[in-house]
Protein backbone atom coordinates (compact mmCIF):
# COMPACT_ATOMS: atom_id res chain seq x y z
CA UNK A 1 0.00 0.00 0.00
CA UNK A 2 1.42 2.74 -1.03
CA UNK A 3 1.40 6.04 1.57
CA UNK A 4 -1.02 8.23 2.31
CA UNK A 5 -0.70 11.93 1.60
CA UNK A 6 -1.03 14.50 4.45
CA UNK A 7 -2.06 18.31 4.57
CA UNK A 8 1.03 20.64 4.32
CA UNK A 9 0.83 23.36 7.54
CA UNK A 10 0.93 26.81 5.68
CA UNK A 11 0.33 28.94 9.13
CA UNK A 12 0.17 28.15 12.27
CA UNK A 13 -0.90 30.45 15.30
CA UNK A 14 -1.66 29.87 18.69
CA UNK A 15 -5.09 31.67 19.48
CA UNK A 16 -5.73 30.23 23.32
CA UNK A 17 -3.35 29.04 25.16
CA UNK A 18 -5.67 26.97 28.24
CA UNK A 19 -4.86 25.07 31.18
CA UNK A 20 -6.16 21.93 29.87
CA UNK A 21 -6.12 22.70 25.87
CA UNK A 22 -4.32 25.23 23.60
CA UNK A 23 -6.82 26.49 20.63
CA UNK A 24 -4.78 26.96 17.39
CA UNK A 25 -5.38 28.53 14.04
CA UNK A 26 -4.32 26.63 11.27
CA UNK A 27 -4.00 27.35 7.44
CA UNK A 28 -3.38 24.12 5.38
CA UNK A 29 -2.68 22.49 1.65
CA UNK A 30 -5.20 19.56 1.96
CA UNK A 31 -3.35 16.43 0.55
CA UNK A 32 -6.33 17.26 -2.77
CA UNK A 33 -4.41 20.75 -2.99
CA UNK A 34 -7.09 22.57 -1.46
CA UNK A 35 -6.63 25.36 1.21
CA UNK A 36 -8.62 25.18 4.41
CA UNK A 37 -8.78 27.42 7.62
CA UNK A 38 -8.93 25.23 10.47
CA UNK A 39 -9.04 25.71 14.36
CA UNK A 40 -7.63 22.71 15.83
CA UNK A 41 -7.60 22.18 20.04
CA UNK A 42 -3.84 20.64 21.07
CA UNK A 43 -4.09 18.47 23.83
CA UNK A 44 -1.13 16.53 25.68
CA UNK A 45 -3.22 13.32 25.79
CA UNK A 46 -5.25 11.06 28.31
CA UNK A 47 -5.40 7.35 29.80
CA UNK A 48 -8.77 5.71 30.85
CA UNK A 49 -9.28 2.58 32.44
CA UNK A 50 -11.49 -0.47 32.85
CA UNK A 51 -10.84 -1.76 36.47
CA UNK A 52 -12.40 -5.95 36.44
CA UNK A 53 -12.44 -6.82 40.19
CA UNK A 54 -12.03 -10.40 40.91
CA UNK A 55 -15.76 -11.06 40.94
CA UNK A 56 -16.21 -9.73 37.38
CA UNK A 57 -17.45 -5.93 38.18
CA UNK A 58 -16.24 -2.62 36.84
CA UNK A 59 -15.78 0.18 38.92
CA UNK A 60 -17.17 3.16 37.11
CA UNK A 61 -17.31 6.57 38.17
CA UNK A 62 -20.45 8.70 37.91
CA UNK A 63 -19.00 12.11 37.12
CA UNK A 64 -20.39 15.73 36.87
CA UNK A 65 -19.44 16.89 33.73
CA UNK A 66 -19.64 20.62 32.83
CA UNK A 67 -19.66 20.46 29.41
CA UNK A 68 -22.62 17.78 29.04
CA UNK A 69 -24.23 19.98 31.45
CA UNK A 70 -24.77 17.03 33.71
CA UNK A 71 -23.69 13.52 35.24
CA UNK A 72 -21.81 10.68 33.24
CA UNK A 73 -21.14 6.91 33.79
CA UNK A 74 -17.95 6.68 32.79
CA UNK A 75 -14.31 4.41 33.08
CA UNK A 76 -11.59 6.39 35.32
CA UNK A 77 -9.66 8.32 33.20
CA UNK A 78 -7.42 11.49 33.33
CA UNK A 79 -4.95 13.98 31.40
CA UNK A 80 -1.45 13.22 30.63
CA UNK A 81 0.41 15.29 32.96
CA UNK A 82 3.20 16.92 30.46
CA UNK A 83 5.56 14.12 29.52
CA UNK A 84 3.86 11.33 31.63
CA UNK A 85 3.81 7.47 30.12
CA UNK A 86 0.02 6.83 29.50
CA UNK A 87 0.27 3.10 31.60
CA UNK A 88 1.66 5.56 34.75
CA UNK A 89 -1.23 8.21 33.95
CA UNK A 90 -3.45 5.07 34.10
CA UNK A 91 -2.30 3.92 37.42
CA UNK A 92 -2.52 7.31 38.55
CA UNK A 93 -6.06 8.09 37.73
CA UNK A 94 -7.32 4.72 38.71
CA UNK A 95 -5.86 4.78 42.23
CA UNK A 96 -6.88 8.75 42.66
CA UNK A 97 -10.52 8.02 41.39
CA UNK A 98 -11.42 5.14 42.44
CA UNK A 99 -9.24 4.22 45.22
CA UNK A 100 -7.77 1.25 44.17
CA UNK A 101 -4.32 0.15 42.39
CA UNK A 102 -3.95 -2.26 39.64
CA UNK A 103 -2.08 -5.39 39.67
CA UNK A 104 -1.95 -5.81 36.15
CA UNK A 105 -2.76 -3.31 33.26
CA UNK A 106 -3.27 -4.80 30.14
CA UNK A 107 -3.27 -2.10 27.20
CA UNK A 108 -6.44 -1.67 24.69
CA UNK A 109 -5.04 0.18 22.10
CA UNK A 110 -5.49 4.07 21.93
CA UNK A 111 -8.61 6.16 20.24
CA UNK A 112 -8.96 9.82 18.98
CA UNK A 113 -11.23 11.40 21.03
CA UNK A 114 -12.80 13.98 18.49
CA UNK A 115 -10.60 14.07 15.36
CA UNK A 116 -12.40 16.40 13.44
CA UNK A 117 -10.99 19.16 15.89
CA UNK A 118 -8.47 18.07 17.71
CA UNK A 119 -5.34 15.42 18.34
CA UNK A 120 -6.51 14.27 21.66
CA UNK A 121 -5.65 10.91 22.01
CA UNK A 122 -6.71 8.56 24.36
CA UNK A 123 -4.70 5.44 25.71
CA UNK A 124 -7.00 2.36 26.87
CA UNK A 125 -6.38 -0.37 29.42
CA UNK A 126 -7.80 -2.83 31.06
CA UNK A 127 -7.09 -3.37 34.81
CA UNK A 128 -6.87 -6.03 36.77
CA UNK A 129 -5.93 -7.73 40.22
CA UNK A 130 -7.07 -4.56 41.97
CA UNK A 131 -5.60 -3.77 45.67
CA UNK A 132 -7.48 -1.46 48.01
CA UNK A 133 -5.79 1.87 48.27
CA UNK A 134 -7.11 5.71 48.89
CA UNK A 135 -8.93 7.52 46.85
CA UNK A 136 -7.51 11.49 46.07
CA UNK A 137 -9.97 13.46 44.07
CA UNK A 138 -8.62 16.36 42.02
CA UNK A 139 -10.04 19.57 43.93
CA UNK A 140 -12.64 20.21 40.60
CA UNK A 141 -13.93 16.58 40.39
CA UNK A 142 -17.02 15.58 41.55
CA UNK A 143 -17.74 11.98 41.17
CA UNK A 144 -18.61 8.57 42.90
CA UNK A 145 -17.54 4.81 42.35
CA UNK A 146 -20.37 3.19 41.58
CA UNK A 147 -19.67 -1.07 40.70
CA UNK A 148 -21.84 -2.87 37.78
CA UNK A 149 -21.18 -6.00 36.66
CA UNK A 150 -19.40 -6.82 33.54
CA UNK A 151 -22.58 -7.43 31.62
CA UNK A 152 -24.72 -4.58 33.26
CA UNK A 153 -22.17 -2.28 32.04
CA UNK A 154 -22.05 -3.27 28.21
CA UNK A 155 -25.77 -3.42 28.13
CA UNK A 156 -25.97 0.04 29.16
CA UNK A 157 -23.63 1.34 26.56
CA UNK A 158 -26.36 -0.78 23.99
CA UNK A 159 -28.99 0.93 25.70
CA UNK A 160 -27.23 4.35 25.47
CA UNK A 161 -26.87 4.81 29.21
CA UNK A 162 -23.44 5.02 28.63
CA UNK A 163 -22.96 7.70 26.00
CA UNK A 164 -19.22 8.68 26.72
CA UNK A 165 -17.18 7.40 24.41
CA UNK A 166 -13.95 6.84 25.74
CA UNK A 167 -16.00 4.48 28.20
CA UNK A 168 -17.77 2.71 25.43
CA UNK A 169 -14.71 2.13 23.43
CA UNK A 170 -12.85 0.72 26.57
CA UNK A 171 -15.76 -1.48 27.41
CA UNK A 172 -16.29 -2.89 24.43
CA UNK A 173 -12.68 -3.84 23.53
CA UNK A 174 -12.09 -5.17 27.35
CA UNK A 175 -14.97 -7.28 26.67
CA UNK A 176 -13.36 -8.76 23.38
CA UNK A 177 -9.81 -8.61 25.05
CA UNK A 178 -11.51 -11.21 27.93
CA UNK A 179 -13.14 -13.32 25.19
CA UNK A 180 -10.41 -14.06 23.45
Amino acid sequence: MSEEKKAEILESSEVYPGRVVNLWLDRIRLPNGAEAELEVIRHSGAAAVVPLTGDGEILLVRQYRHASDGWLLEIPAGTLDGPEDPEQCARRELEEETGFRAGRLVPLGWIWTTPGFTDEKIWLYLATDLEPSEQALEPDEDLSVERLALEEAVALVHSGGIRDGKSICGLLRAVHHLEV
